[in-house]
This record gives C-alpha cells, structure tokens and sequence, in this order.
C-alpha cells in the first residue's frame, strides 16, 4: 500500500462549522487544559509568570514517570478534523509510511519526506484538482529523512535533504521528479541517539543553510565537570551555554555553508528544535521546540520562537528564561540572566513538530503572517494535549504570545487517537497541507470557494 499512496481529491470533503472566534483568549491557569478543551478558535496566551514550579525532579528515583502512549486507530468512517467556520478538509493522500516534512518547490510540486520508508516522494502541484496521481520517488535508502530545502532558494539546483545521520544533497532541476544523480554528503556524522529529527532551512540569500539537532538525553545528566576556566574556553568555539560531553554539539541550531565547509553553532540550549522556518520577506530564523519532561505535567512549556544568532535557550540549566531546571540546582548561575525566553509559549509536553508562516491570499485576510504549528500529542503526561494544528497570532510581523486551535479532533477519548499532525506548508494554490506520520495521511484544507 505504502508504494502505491495516491494524492487524489477525495469526495470526502465538506466544510465543519465551528466559531471563528468565538470565545475570549484563556489566560492565566485557564490557558492550560487537556485535549477535551481543545476546539477550533480556541485561544491561549502563557506567560512565564503563569508557569507552576516544578513539581517532580529527574534526579528523584521516586518521582513518577508518565509513559502514556496514545493507541493510534484508523479514521473512523467518515471522520475528518474541526476547522474553523469556512474552511473545508479533504483527504488528499493515504497509505504512506510516516509522512513528515512537507515542503513546496518553487513550481508548486509538493515534497514528501516519508520518514519511514527512508524515501522523499514527489506529488505535482495539481494534483490534488486534476485527479488521482501517484507519487514518484525523488530518492530513496535515506536514514530517517526529514527537513527538505531548495538550493539556491528562488532557481534551485540542489534538493538538501536532512537525514538523522547526515546532510545530504541531490542534484535537482525545477520540474525534476527523480533526482539525476547520487546523494553528496555535506554534512556527515550527525550523532542518533535519541532526537532523531534534522530539519532544514536556508537564507534568503542561499549564503547560509541551516540544521536542527537536537538532544541525546532529557536533560543531560550525566555530564562530566568542567572547571570555570574548561567552560569558558569550550564557550568560545561552541556557542553560550553549550552543552558537552555525549551532548557536544546536541540541542543546537547548526550554520553551513551550501559546501558544508564550514559547520558552526547558531544558537544553543535548544532540547529539540524539530522545525524550522524562514519567516516570510525575512531573514528571520524560527523553530519549534520541544521541551524537557520529568518535572511536571504543566513544564516546561514548548514554543515557537524566533532564533537569534548566538542565542542561548536554557537547556538544559535553564527552561523559559532563567527558571532553573532541579536537576541542574547551582550548576550554572552565570547562565541565568542569559536565558532567552520564546515568543509563543505553548502547553508543555505538545510535541510540537513543524510551523510554516502563511504568506498566501486564499485564506481571510486576517490569516496573512500568521503561523501555522503542528501539535503531535502528549505520550507522558495523565491527561492528552497536542494531536492539533495552531495557529500563532502575529500583528505587524511580531507574535502577540497568543496561539489559537486551528485544527482539533483527532482525540477519540482519553486512550486513542486517530491522527498525529506532523508536516505543514501552503501550497501554490494557497490551501493548507498537513500530514499525519501516525496514519499515513495527507489533509488539504482550503477556505470558501478554493477548492
């Protein structure tokens, strides 16, 4: 079936009403809440005032652990996501093999990172109007494939591909549905343990790529003593606040050049930056993250956040802003009033995957600049969040701290799910894509007559 997925428009497609916005931004404790809260418009604004202390410890043999993992069942007949009043869902793709990172070539043809098969697929721009299409294999036998990017960015020759292990890229030609020529490394020996996920992004420019690489361990315990002076000297090639030992170079946003010649650190304390994005007419970095578990069912938050250079994120000494994390009391207090605190606070333990900021006109006029999250749900925490799509208001280009739901339903009761939001990104046409790594399923979400 995987070999087989179509991208074909379904009938099953019909709008769902839901309010807009229909109800006032939650703030506060009421801005925390469990999937049964969840709702298109839906609003939320955390703070870091708003967070609880800690109330479990990594480095507590007695603290509970939550292993809760969803029971992920096929759609039930008919099922579709809420959205809000207006817009309408179709399934446009099924049967594939963990789809995640979706991105658009400058040609509308919609790239495929199918994590599970280890291959990048190719849908064509229209396929979802034109009728049922399959999809090609633009390369195969990747590790783990997962960020995407157009190199250079407006007329590509390459396709880079991030695979868990290493920067690869493909030769490409605009059109090109199979690549013409073998994977050349850029970046090899990308460490596995643990995060696995390599997303990609690249400057306006093409002068600079970017990698994601995330953590080995939650909240590196086992790290060996360094001396002020070792610390101080480390910091100078590898960036505030980096981390070392197994987690040398982890829980970083990396730098190259298209050569991979030169591979620096861009930002550090980042757990898990699993997606990222240029913001739109930017050369603005932003990336999802997803914070540490183990101490406790509201902390630390996840986010959306901008990425400055040589910015430090916390971790693991430290989660939004200067809060310190138990497992590191005293450690580091030179590092406390380093600590960025993210733009958009989310609710922890959302498993926040992929963002992408809508630049297109099909949707309300309202919806331009915003940002689009993909949430893949809670498995370590007594009560579900995530399993959803936010959308993050921005207001002048700037994000106002307050996200919304967008797209819900996905919990069916407090033991099963049937979908996993994964990959996003706006098609030519302006519609929404969203992918579901659990189920293998692609949605298109359209609004009014743009079908």
């Amino acid at each position: 079936m995987h070999a087989s997925a179509i991208l074909t428009s379904l009938p099953l497609a019909f709008t769902l009403l839901a309010p807009l916005h229909a109800q006032e931004v939650r703030t506060g404790s009421k801005a925390f809440g469990t999937w049964q809260d969840d709702a298109p418009g839906v609003s939320r604004h955390i703070t870091p005032a708003d967070l609880p202390p800690p109330s479990l410890t990594q480095n507590d043999p007695e603290a509970p652990d939550f292993e809760n993992m969803a029971t992920v069942v096929p759609a039930p007949q008919g099922k579709l996501p809420a959205v809000p009043q207006g817009f309408t869902v179709q399934v446009v793709a099924r049967d594939l093999n963990q789809p995640r990172v979706i991105r658009i070539a400058p040609n509308g043809d919609v790239f495929v990172a199918e994590s599970g098969s280890g291959r990048v697929l190719v849908f064509p721009a229209d396929a979802a109007k034109a009728g049922p299409a399959k999809p090609e294999v633009f390369a195969e036998g990747i590790q783990k494939p997962f960020g995407i990017v157009f190199y250079p960015p407006a007329e590509p020759r390459y396709v880079y591909v991030g695979a868990t292990n290493q920067v690869v890229r493909f030769p490409y030609r605009l059109g090109d549905r199979k690549a013409s020529g073998p994977a050349q490394v850029i970046i090899p020996d990308i460490p596995t343990k643990r995060h696995w996920t390599r997303d990609l992004a690249v400057s306006r420019d093409g002068q600079r790529l970017f990698v994601s690489i995330g953590s080995s361990t939650n909240v590196a315990p086992d790290m060996p003593r360094k001396t002020p002076e070792e610390i101080k000297a480390f910091e100078k090639t590898h960036g505030s606040g980096a981390a070392w030992g197994d987690e040398e170079n982890r829980a970083v946003v990396r730098v190259f050049d298209p050569e991979g010649e030169s591979v620096r650190n861009y930002a550090t304390g980042l757990r898990n930056c699993s997606g990222m994005t240029m913001q739109p007419g930017t050369d603005t970095l932003w990336c999802t993250g997803n914070e540490r578990d183990h101490i406790g069912p509201n902390l630390a938050p996840d986010f959306l956040t901008s990425v400055q250079r040589g910015g430090f994120y916390g971790w693991p000494w430290y989660y939004t802003g200067g809060n310190e994390d138990p497992a590191h009391a005293g450690e580091r207090p030179d590092l406390k009033d380093k600590a960025l605190v993210p733009d958009v606070l989310l609710q922890a333990h959302s498993s926040t995957l992929q963002l992408v900021f809508y630049d297109a006109d099909a949707f309300p006029a309202e919806y331009r600049g915003d940002a689009f999250a993909t949430m893949h749900g809670s498995w370590n925490r007594e009560e579900r969040t995530g399993y959803k799509v936010i959308r993050a208001r921005m207001k002048d280009g700037k994000p106002t701290g307050v996200y919304e739901d967008f797209m819900t339903g996905f919990v069916l009761d407090a033991k099963t799910v049937w979908g996993r939001p994964a990959g996003i990104a706006v098609a030519r046409d302006g519609a929404l894509l969203v992918s579901d790594d659990a189920n293998g399923t692609i949605f298109r979400v359209a609004y009014g007559g743009s079908k």
